[in-house]
């Protein structure tokens, strides 16, 4: 199973892709922080960070996407620009019919160090090595991207997937039979109005 976690956010967005392995390892398959500037508009910011995101899932072929929960905090210009990204990121799996996980920082912190109140330094020491790698990822937003991946293999991973690499588009999803398999009833009744519009 090929797991893609995000880290959502407007100016920075992690990005990281792992492959599962047996006895619950993980392998790292890429790793990347989408940046937009903060002079440019909204609009702008997301297109960019639609395009970067549809370009990753082009490459990669996640199997399922694990982004973080937002919460609200005093920062309402902090949690808009997060929430917009978060939103986005989940609109866009969900088109391709790609199951979408989320986690609460809290749940990512205990899965990955064992400790629900971990700081930013653990997290990116558990991450190097659980995924054996030979320097910590850089920033701290690829580590945490890697973080919610890890998490989702370790806590919220079906073992009904398909092949890492396969296509991943929704009407081949639905066409395979696979219709209940991480697709929401919104997204079915979504799918199904496509089929009658193409028939």
């Amino acid at each position: 199973m090929r797991i893609l976690g995000v880290d959502p956010g407007l100016t920075r967005c992690g990005l990281g892709v792992i492959d599962a392995g047996n006895a619950r390892t993980a392998r790292l398959v890429a790793v990347d922080v989408v940046r937009t500037p903060a002079d440019a508009s909204v609009d702008v910011r997301l297109g960019a960070l639609a395009e970067a995101f549809d370009s990753f899932l082009d490459t990669h072929r996640p199997d399922v996407v694990s982004i973080e929960r937002v919460f609200a905090r005093n920062d309402v210009s902090t949690i808009m620009g997060t929430a917009q990204a978060s939103g986005l990121t989940m609109g866009l799996a969900a088109r391709r019919g790609l199951p979408v996980a989320m986690h609460t920082p809290s749940e990512v912190k205990a899965a990955v160090t064992g400790n629900g109140r971990a700081d930013k330094k653990q997290m990116t020491h558990m991450v190097t090595r659980i995924l054996k790698l030979d320097a910590p990822p850089r920033p701290a937003d690829a580590a945490d991207a890697l973080a919610l991946a890890i998490c989702h293999l370790w806590r919220g991973a079906s073992a009904a997937t398909s092949t890492p690499g396969a296509t991943k588009d929704l009407l081949a999803r639905q066409a395979q039979g696979r219709q209940g398999s991480g697709l929401t009833r919104a997204q079915e009744q979504w799918a199904r109005a496509i089929r009658r519009s193409r028939e």
